[in-house]
């Protein structure tokens, strides 16, 4: 089989997989407590599930790194996203909505024009130690900022999950391709650094995920989706000598389907913003009482507040006189 087709095929699974993952993650956010440390969720097993299928999709992306270059296999990311909302939809007890639709099928339109022009042969160049330890110290700094209070604090989260997780594939690829081709002990300072910045780096983009996600999964899952492809191309294209086939041509086809995965991403966002906030309260049943509160005045009797008080007639008017 193709190597190209070998990473789609890798990336559509993993892509299944963290859709699954954030979506246990996002049911997990909502029912934990936001004053709760880290340490607390070491003790939930719905942690631990979302940890797993991490973790498998984390080795399936792995593995489709080791036939695809960052700029084929981190696009299709986008699909946990796609993947994402009928998995949401069906969790929450719903039907998937046009909006939705909609933006599925601008990711994946999207996501087509860009398999067109970052399309390529399996990677071959790897990073040094230098700049394995420049990427980290950037990546460092970017989080730093992001995660410092202020506005949007779920969206910074997610850019900053985003952001780390594209960086640990990037390593990772450096990793498995050093680590495969048999030119080096595997020992060696550089691929023990990398590795620990690998493991780093991964389980900062979980836990940063997991921040981000107390506030919803539409909005955040999205802008992490967005950072990640973006963090890892930047890093195959300076650093690994990627190209996107076509030359200056085959940026057309690559702005056309980033535009449209945008697109697509951002109507997925707001789709599954408005479900989780414009949620309908359920009709009062037997046995329960309405919610239903009328505030116009009473016309069928005086007010609580007014007690009925006789008042006394005046002579000579209806009622009020002798006969």
């Amino acid at each position: 089989m193709n190597a190209t087709l070998i990473a789609v095929a890798l990336s559509l699974v993993s892509a299944g997989a963290y859709a699954a993952a954030a979506v246990a993650q996002a049911r997990l956010a909502g029912r934990t407590d936001p004053s709760a440390g880290a340490l607390s969720l070491l003790g939930r097993g719905a942690w631990w599930s979302a940890v797993g299928l991490n973790a498998g999709g984390a080795l399936l992306h792995v593995a489709a790194l080791k036939y695809g270059p960052l700029t084929l296999v981190q696009p299709l990311g986008a699909l946990t996203l796609v993947a994402a909302v009928p998995l949401g939809a069906r969790s929450a007890g719903r039907r998937v909505s046009r909006t939705e639709w909609r933006g599925t099928l601008f990711t994946l339109v999207g996501l087509a024009a860009l398999l067109l022009a970052a399309g390529g042969a399996a990677p071959h160049d790897t990073l040094s130690l230098p700049q394995a330890l420049g990427v980290g110290g950037v990546t460092m700094a970017l989080v730093a900022a992001l995660s410092r209070p202020g506005a949007r604090p779920g969206l910074r989260h997610a850019a900053a999950s985003g952001i780390t997780s594209g960086v640990a594939s990037a390593l990772t690829q450096t990793l498995t391709v050093a680590a495969t081709d048999h030119s080096g002990p595997l020992l060696s300072p550089r691929l023990i650094v990398v590795a620990v910045l690998v493991s780093f780096f991964a389980l900062g983009g979980l836990m940063l995920s997991q921040t981000a996600y107390r506030g919803g999964l539409g909005a955040p899952l999205a802008v992490v989706t967005l950072a990640n492809p973006v963090a890892a191309a930047a890093i195959g294209l300076v650093l690994l000598g990627e190209r996107i086939q076509g030359g200056l041509l085959g940026l057309v086809p690559a702005l056309i389907g980033a535009g449209a995965a945008v697109r697509g991403v951002i109507l997925l966002s707001r789709a599954q913003t408005r479900s989780a906030s414009g949620a309908v309260p359920a009709p009062a049943g037997p046995g329960r009482p309405s919610r239903v509160v009328i505030t116009g005045p009473s016309v069928t009797g005086p007010r609580a507040t007014e007690p009925l008080t006789p008042r006394p007639q005046p002579v000579g008017t209806s009622g009020g006189g002798p006969g």
